[in-house]
């Protein structure tokens, strides 16, 4: 029979915190660590926004010390422990790709990618062939005069369309990328030939479900047809969860205060016992300073903060506003969530001023007054501050939009010395 394990909002935010590596502090380094933290996060979300720092690099950033920008591609194109795929894209570890292949398999089937195999047939077989000849290729490699024109928003050229659909079902890979466009190989070229395998419908769907759990931490009782790419009925659903319990695999969690009940991973519970006594997990030690020293900019996809969850986890509203009309924004452009501690404090907006390599902050906005008179917190910001110039290369600072003063001219001294 399933127990129910009630844990406490505390418990519950510093074990989803804790299981993406965000809490008590960063607990990896250097290229070894950016491989620890991309596989502890399960997925790492891509995306070509640049604007102070690219939103995949922000998130090793916070996570993983003596991360410099584009580390992730070192690892997953460089060394091939990782591959990135799909319509909501991000980058997972290569020996997953057997489950992937299944959802390849299945976009392949789709009605749209039949539509568009039929649509650009003859594009299809031509990049195939190139591809044959020339090992990798990219969309730039073929210029728009010689190419049949398109109205779609993966490309305006049929080799962009058809390199793309090639991408979907698994025919090709992404070799490495340039200013982070694709670059593509033959799979066949580029992963363990013993990986080049399908998973069990069955296998490959409970792995998703697990991970897809273990990505967030805490999961809701929901439908999986979108994560299976196909319909899932609420019987099935439900039977999902039932079998998955009834073996073991998952636990039913109940956070005091949270509307019904949670999902974690069997193997986390050890975690969440450890939290609800009031103890940091031995596996989770910081190798330097800890969130209480040093304050950490999340990164605007971070799974613990976009889509809402930022409300419910943190009771912090938040919503990226960077494809909003500028009236209709609230804060700003590239606007970044501060955790200290184990809580959502504030907020910045963020620009790398690449003319004058100035790190400007546009807007800054603390949750609670009180805390920008905190000692521990102006010291905490200053430190996050610091490194997080390193971390861009930034010559110098603009942080005249933080107040009260005394915090400002915290910063300013601390970023100064270093």
């Amino acid at each position: 029979m399933n127990t129910v394990l009630p844990i406490s909002t505390e418990t519950a935010r510093r074990f989803i915190l804790g299981r993406q590596g965000l809490w008590p502090g960063r607990r990896w380094r250097g290229i070894h660590g950016t491989e620890a933290a991309m596989r502890a996060m399960e997925h790492l979300q891509l995306d070509p926004l640049q604007i102070v720092a690219r939103s995949q690099d922000l998130k090793l950033h916070s996570r993983v010390l003596d991360y410099t920008p584009g580390l992730w591609e070192d690892v997953a194109y460089g060394q091939r422990k990782f591959f990135d795929w799909g319509g909501w894209l991000a980058v997972r570890p290569m020996e997953e790709l057997p489950h992937w292949r299944v959802m390849m398999r299945r976009d392949r089937e789709n009605a749209h990618w039949m539509e568009q195999a039929r649509e650009h047939a003859d594009a299809i077989v031509e990049m195939r062939q190139i591809l044959r000849e020339r090992e990798t290729v990219s969309n730039r490699d073929f210029e728009m005069k010689s190419r049949v024109r398109v109205d779609n928003y993966r490309g305006r050229k049929d080799s962009a369309i058809a390199l793309y659909y090639l991408w979907r079902v698994g025919e090709v890979m992404v070799h490495h990328r340039e200013r982070f466009e694709r670059v593509y190989g033959l799979t066949e070229n580029i992963a363990p030939a013993h990986l080049l395998t399908e998973s069990s419908e069955v296998e490959a769907e409970r792995y998703f479900i697990k991970k897809e759990i273990s990505f967030f931490g805490l999961g809701k009782s929901q439908s999986w047809g979108n994560l299976l790419q196909r319909k899932v009925s609420l019987a099935e659903t439900k039977a999902f969860y039932e079998t998955m319990l009834a073996e073991g695999e998952l636990i039913t969690v109940q956070v005091e205060g949270w509307k019904g009940p949670r999902y974690a991973l069997a193997s986390d519970a050890p975690l969440l016992a450890d939290l609800n006594a009031g103890r940091i997990p031995t596996a989770w030690a910081p190798l330097e300073t800890i969130n209480e020293q040093e304050v950490l900019f999340l990164a605007p996809l971070d799974v613990v903060s976009a889509r809402g969850r930022a409300k419910e986890v943190f009771g912090f509203d938040y919503i990226w506003e960077v494809y909003k009309p500028l009236e209709l924004r609230k804060w700003g452009y590239y606007t970044l969530p501060i955790l200290w501690r184990d809580q959502l404090v504030a907020r910045v907006d963020l620009k790398l001023d690449r003319v004058t390599n100035t790190l400007v902050l546009c807007g800054f906005w603390l949750e609670e007054a009180k805390t920008g008179k905190d000692a521990a917190f102006a010291e905490a910001l200053a430190n996050g501050v610091a490194r997080f110039i390193t971390f861009v290369g930034a010559a110098k600072l603009d942080a005249s939009c933080i107040k009260p003063v005394t915090l400002r001219k915290r910063v300013q001294a601390v970023t100064r010395s270093r």
